[in-house]
């Protein structure tokens, strides 16, 4: 175990792709059981959006969790040691695999079924969302409130913000385009001011290029 260092890890990104995560499956899933409750169903073109959108959050997560074990938690058992152990939330990663593959079932189904199917689609849609959304509200809390102070105690900034880099590089996430309106979104006033200055005029370049597509998809999946 290497001893504690004062130049403290900026948490600032992974707390905002948390919060975005979380906030994601709490719309997402009141959106489906109001999808439950309608009984015409929804357009064809509108099933297969919401398709997209699931399908995109499940990409986020599973590739969240990937990074987090190959890239983050390496880096944090070799500087804490016996101060931290990860078992238990790597061990939620693997159990969210199956769920993860029962909800992109449950989308495709809603997109490529009937209009008298589609409330009966939208509740088991919703149900396989709940389920995601409860699991990972425990599992980010628990993290957060236990890996969280260790990342900040024992692993130096720099080293912290060479694991951000290798999980931009990694593959298999859904892209800016999803990511980066939503996260901005849950931002405070002060967290944007900080993602800005560490960012430059990139972030508001990137807003402006990707806002207007984001919106017209959030129209329609959400309605």
């Amino acid at each position: 175990m290497t001893a504690a260092t004062t130049a403290t890890a900026d948490l600032l990104g992974l707390r905002l792709l948390h919060r975005a995560m979380r906030t994601e499956l709490h719309r997402t899933t009141a959106m489906a059981e109001r999808l439950a409750d309608v009984r015409t169903g929804c357009s064809p073109k509108r099933a297969k959006a919401i398709d997209k959108w699931v399908r995109d959050l499940c990409d986020e997560i599973h590739h969240h969790h990937t990074a987090e074990d190959l890239d983050a938690w390496p880096v944090i058992a070799a500087r804490a040691g016996a101060a931290v152990d990860l078992t238990e939330l790597s061990d939620d990663h693997a159990a969210l695999d199956p769920l993860l593959d029962r909800l992109r079932a449950a989308s495709q189904a809603l997109a490529n079924g009937r209009p008298e199917e589609q409330p009966a689609l939208a509740s088991e849609l919703a149900a396989a969302l709940r389920v995601i959304r409860d699991e990972l509200d425990e599992h980010i809390e628990a993290e957060e409130r236990d890996v969280f102070p260790i990342v900040e105690q024992y692993v130096p900034a720099a080293e912290w913000k060479a694991v951000e880099a290798a999980v931009q590089k990694r593959k298999g996430g859904p892209g800016v385009a999803f990511q980066v309106p939503r996260i901005v979104a849950v931002t405070t006033a002060e967290e944007l001011a900080a993602m800005r200055k560490v960012a430059g005029p990139v972030l508001v370049a990137l807003l402006k290029v990707i806002t207007p597509a984001y919106n017209r998809r959030v129209r329609l999946v959400f309605g």
